[in-house]
């Protein structure tokens, strides 16, 4: 008796860490490159252990096979990777908007080690990928997708088919909305390179022997780092609100 509860046990948290370890690898934050892979496993372990309690209910019976078992931890892993990765995408929209900054302010060439990405990368987009995950922690957000993860046994019920195609159709939507949100975040960006550049071909016109836009591109970046001054606060402000009501709908939609 003594060895079918310690097995049963044991079960139970491998159970609840394929998914909760599957969704802290990819959690913005929490599976950044540059924090440690024992730093992440512990805290994936700390998690399983408080949890796995709560969501005991949720856990079926130890399987009969290796096969059964291996399926059922499948399963979870692709729940949790399914999670990590939605959250993901929403972040990937502050890179998008930082690319195209850096196009509207001639700063694209200025290229530095994006430590959120793990890949080179724009000035303006690490820079925006850094902020952006400095404040999901602030402002508490991270605590959202802890939540999110664990309210996740009640609505993704383990042992139950795993919905391949409304797990589609949520990636495609929070991926659009991704893209939607950087072209929202550098829109005043674009409208102001717009303009520059539509004064900027009038100058060259009316003096075809200097070059205008190589003279013109302090001018430019400046005007950059002014729109990106009065603008930061609220992008960023725009982006957290959108990323919490992203969340939320995923896994609340009522």
């Amino acid at each position: 008796m003594l060895r079918d509860l310690i097995t049963g046990d044991l079960f139970s948290l491998i159970f609840v860490f394929a998914r909760i370890g599957a969704a802290v690898m990819l959690l913005p934050g929490f599976g950044e490159i540059f924090i440690a892979a024992r730093v992440r496993l512990l805290l994936a372990v700390g998690i399983t252990v408080v949890v796995a309690p709560v969501v005991s209910p949720f856990v079926p019976p130890t399987p009969g096979g290796p096969l059964a078992m291996f399926s059922a931890i499948g399963h979870e892993l692709v729940i949790g990777l399914f999670l990590g990765a939605m959250a993901r995408m929403m972040l990937s929209a502050l890179h998008t908007a930082g690319t195209i900054v850096g196009f509207q302010t001639s700063l694209s060439n200025a290229q530095l080690f994006d430590p959120v990405n793990a890949t080179q990368g724009s000035l303006i987009g690490s820079f925006l990928n850094v902020l952006g995950v400095f404040l999901i922690f602030a402002t508490n957000l991270h605590h959202l997708m802890l939540m999110a993860v664990i309210d996740s046994y009640s609505l993704f019920i383990p042992g139950a088919t795993i919905p391949v195609g409304d797990f589609s159709d949520v990636a495609a939507r929070v991926l659009s909305k991704s893209f939607l949100l950087a072209m929202q975040l550098s829109a005043p960006f674009i409208v102001m390179g717009m303009l520059f550049y539509l004064g900027m071909g009038l100058l060259a016109r009316l003096m075809p022997q200097v070059q205008i836009f190589f003279i013109a591109m302090p001018v430019q970046i400046f005007l950059g780092f002014m729109v990106m001054a009065m603008t930061l606060s609220a992008s960023m402000m725009w982006f957290l609100g959108s990323f919490q009501n992203t969340f939320q709908g995923i896994l609340f939609p009522g």
